[in-house]
């Protein structure tokens, strides 16, 4: 369980959320704003237990700036398009094995 990697992400949460809460309701008493968003930190905290358990795992953004080693997984919907050197060729079958894909031509009449 990364304890320290959801502890680090709600402590910037919560460093943005005062901040914003200040500015915004500084003539109101922001108390009570500030007192929702740390006691969000425990709901936080196991919110991400339960989905680890579950076996979610977030990718982190050292992760999505380095690519991996192995072959990308193309999806269809992904929008890029595999050039040619990517693909690999089907497996011939009845009607594209031999390259020649004309029908069989009848005996001639003499």
């Amino acid at each position: 369980m990364p304890w320290q990697r959801l502890i680090r992400e709600w402590l910037i949460y919560v460093a943005i959320m005062v901040a914003v809460l200040v500015i915004f309701f500084r003539d109101s008493g922001a108390v009570g704003a500030v007192a929702g968003v740390l006691v969000s930190g425990p709901l936080y905290l196991m919110f991400g237990f339960v989905m680890a358990k579950l076996g979610y795992q977030r990718r982190s953004l050292k992760d999505m700036r380095t690519p991996r080693a192995g072959p990308a997984k193309n999806d269809e919907t992904s929008g890029d398009s595999p050039s040619s050197a990517d693909r690999a060729r089907p497996a011939p079958t009845r009607r594209t094995s031999g390259g020649g894909n004309r029908p069989k031509s009848k005996p001639r009449r003499r």
